[in-house]
């Protein structure tokens, strides 16, 4: 069977131009099908059994596969640099496809890159069933004609591909026998082992655990595919297995040192671990994550991630530096993607830090804080509420937690029928205790903050400040 290489991210990766998150994962999905239904295989790098590097059967694929599709988007140079091998190696058989905000940034004006839309967390299905047979269409054209796509061949048309000698090793698609793994279990049934969504990764999927490729005979251990051992690292969050995760994600990290993707979820479930202590752990994280540079970075997944480890820090420690860095860290965030999982937290240690200063006798900035937290409130209110029409892969979760934070912002402003409306359609989902419980206790301490605010400004603590 004709065999197709797919040049793509995996997992979620921002668009630093505007600050979109998008999942590849989704996007592969929807690519795999169309190739599947042109006739050809389909195989990713991280779907590749190795150990070591992945560099050797990576260059191996871009030289003898059939087809190979490469992904521009979230400008992803990795993919880029890959695109222009495959050009290199063979003249023929290679697709271009980018989400449709992408902007191409190479000399390439005159090469077709096929556009898909993505929502971020996932593509559409009206979409999704388009972009598929577009592509199947393409596929079957393209292996059809057999002309010269590689602008390297059109240009230099007297050039010769190279040639492997016979015994050269092309490297196989995986074994077609894969082992199946259990389904990820059901977080309403984990009470307080689940994880909140939002804070899987500050907004990041939790996947569904499918299966996993391995190789090997009885003379060499089995190999796991990296996009294996990120499934199982992802149903191990979900369970709650956070030390499990962490053992994962550090081999993967291994494998794959630069991928923010591996490294933010190494970081998320070190510090979910709390070992050796809540406090070492936090402390780990916050190192491991230093690789992505959150001081000056504007991936807000980074920084989501930074302004909750902070956050936690402080609530050990009592340092004032953390509380800093967390809310700087939220502040970013909510400014590059204008989520609400930023903002609501950004306002929340906003009204914390007004009333610390407060307490140390410093009204303006009280006062200051205070109106700011006020502001983000709106916001969040502003960019959440059109979320709530949105279909969403993973259940209910999604939307609870959008009408947990329109809840949280109504009662923040002091807008109590709001609020009520709110709550009233977030307990209607029937989501599991712990998710409510969790928005209670938040706007529990929320609300005595902000009558403490009130009190020490000689307000009506009824009224919180505008």
């Amino acid at each position: 069977m004709p065999t197709c290489f797919v040049v793509q991210g995996f997992g979620k990766k921002t668009d630093f131009t505007d600050g979109r998150v998008l999942d590849l994962d989704a996007s592969y999905a929807i690519i795999k099908e169309g190739v599947e239904a042109a006739g050809l295989e389909c195989l990713r790098a991280d779907e590749i059994p190795h150990s070591g590097t992945i560099d050797v059967p990576m260059y191996k694929q871009l030289l003898h596969a059939d087809l190979v599709i490469a992904d521009l988007s979230t400008y992803n140079v990795n993919a880029a640099f890959e695109l222009g091998i495959r050009y290199g190696l063979r003249p023929r058989a290679t697709i271009i496809v980018a989400e449709e905000d992408f902007k191409n940034p190479f000399d390439v004006g005159h090469i077709v890159i096929r556009r898909y839309k993505h929502l971020g967390e996932d593509i559409g299905a009206k979409e999704a069933k388009r972009f598929r047979d577009d592509l199947k269409q393409a596929i079957t054209d393209i292996l059809a004609t057999a002309e010269t796509d590689s602008p390297v061949y059109t240009f230099l048309p007297d050039l010769t591909p190279p040639c492997v000698p016979p015994g050269g090793g092309q490297t196989a698609m995986p074994a077609a026998s894969p082992r199946a793994l259990a389904p990820a279990p059901d977080p309403r049934a984990q009470g307080g082992a689940a994880i909140r969504f939002d804070e899987t990764m500050a907004g990041t999927a939790i996947f569904k655990v499918g299966q996993y490729a391995t190789s090997g005979s009885a003379d060499t251990p089995p190999q796991i595919s990296a996009k294996a051992n990120l499934e199982l690292a992802q149903a191990k969050l979900l369970s709650g297995d956070f030390i499990g995760a962490s053992q994962l994600l550090r081999d993967l990290h291994q494998q794959r040192p630069n991928d923010s993707f591996v490294v933010q979820q190494l970081a998320l479930s070190t510090y979910k671990s709390g070992q050796p202590t809540p406090e070492a752990a936090l402390t780990a994280a916050r190192n491991i994550l230093l690789t992505l540079n959150p001081e000056t970075t504007n991936d807000p997944e980074t920084l989501g991630l930074w302004g909750a480890i902070h956050k936690r820090l402080w609530e050990i420690t009592r340092q004032d530096v953390d509380l800093s860095e967390s809310i700087e860290a939220y502040g970013r965030g909510f400014q590059l993607k204008q989520d609400y999982y930023n903002g609501i937290n950004l306002a929340f240690l906003l009204e914390l830090r007004a009333l610390l200063a407060l307490k140390a006798g410093d009204r303006n900035e009280g006062l200051t804080d205070s109106v700011l937290a006020g502001r983000v409130r709106r916001d969040v209110i502003r960019y959440t509420e059109p979320l709530i029409t949105k279909d969403y892969d993973y259940g209910d979760d999604k939307r609870y937690w959008i009408l947990a934070t329109l809840w949280e912002a109504e009662v923040g402003l002091g807008n109590s029928a709001a609020a009520a409306n709110w709550e009233a359609q977030a307990r209607a989902l029937n989501r599991a205790d712990w998710m409510i419980e969790t928005t209670q206790v938040q706007i529990k301490a929320l609300k005595t903050m902000q009558e403490e605010i009130a009190q020490r400004l000689g307000q009506n603590p009824g009224n919180p400040v505008p």
